[in-house]
């Protein structure tokens, strides 16, 4: 049970708009947003009892969590979020640790290479090799889930197409939090007020990551691909986000190539609320609920069905 005192839901909202979001705008320098998500997340309360190691996975750094009594044999590996051009294991150090406590799982943060210094397909290409490298050190794909919010949130459900393809055993779960899957941003609304989230920051973010690469291109639109034979899919999304038609297609979209669907929408929350797990009750309730549906998942090696 968590016995630090609560941040108010309306306060942390508040405080997202009035200190992340003027950050996270189109003229702020990449070098200056990096820095500051570091500092902004930096007093996020850790979970308990998860142990942080630093290490190398797919030829990049990594930090991996162990929960205390969780189960060695499954796995997540982690893909944070920040627009492809900012965000670390370290500004999602306290989401991934309660995911760790939630599920126990052994989670993998991974720090993939980012825009603009590295556009597209560098992070896929991280991603692909972390979990190749997982498998080749015992991991069972059947037991390891891609899991990642916003950005990481595209490149989880573009890694598992792309292994999909390859002809690679599948993970055996998907986890995605307020995953930004439309990088031309055709579905965005302009009637709703999100906390974190400003288009344009979205565009700039989008044309850093695709560098040469056509935002149109089919490579950069998984909501467009065929995703038949995806493992069980676990999706949160906020109420109050311009990504939430995000979210709502690709359930539609995968339920009806015969993938398993649990879309969660989380009213009166924002963008990748579960940040600030450890704070917010309803933020911590999140994380839980989400490490929980995954590791169901898990359990059977992806095949069972979302509720």
């Amino acid at each position: 049970m968590n016995r630090r005192p609560q941040v108010p839901l309306r306060v942390m909202r508040a405080g997202v708009r009035g200190i992340v979001r003027p950050v996270l705008g189109p003229r702020m320098p990449v070098a200056v947003q990096r820095r500051w998500l570091r500092v902004v997340t930096g007093p996020t309360p850790l979970a308990e009892d998860v142990t942080i190691r630093s290490g190398r996975l797919g030829r990049r750094p990594a930090e991996t969590l162990v929960p205390s009594g969780g189960d060695a044999a499954t796995s997540m590996l982690y893909l944070h979020g920040g627009g492809f051009t900012t965000g670390s294991p370290a500004t999602h150090r306290a989401l991934a640790t309660h995911l760790a406590a939630a599920s126990g799982a052994t989670v993998h943060v991974l720090d993939y290479r980012l825009a603009p210094e590295h556009p597209f397909p560098a992070a896929l290409d991280d991603v692909l090799a972390a979990y190749r490298e997982l498998s080749d050190r015992g991991a069972s794909p059947a037991r390891t889930a891609l899991v990642g919010d916003s950005a990481g949130g595209w490149l989880a459900l573009s890694a598992a197409l792309r292994l999909r393809d390859a002809g690679d055993p599948r993970p055996g779960a998907l986890g995605l939090i307020s995953p930004w899957l439309d990088l031309q941003g055709t579905s965005w609304p302009g009637d709703r007020s999100d906390a974190m989230l400003r288009p344009a920051w979205l565009r700039r973010c989008a044309r850093d990551f695709a560098g040469g690469t056509g935002l149109g291109a089919a490579e950069l639109a998984p909501l467009e691909a065929d995703l038949a034979g995806l493992p069980p899919v676990t999706m949160h999304v906020g109420s109050e986000e311009i990504l939430l038609d995000d979210a709502v297609r690709l359930a539609h979209r995968a339920r009806a190539a015969g993938v398993p669907v649990e879309l969660r929408r989380l009213d009166g929350l924002w963008h990748v609320a579960h940040a600030s797990a450890g704070m917010v009750t309803a933020s911590t309730a999140a994380v839980n609920a989400l490490g929980t549906a995954v590791a169901r998942h898990l359990a059977t090696g992806g095949t069972t069905l979302a509720g």
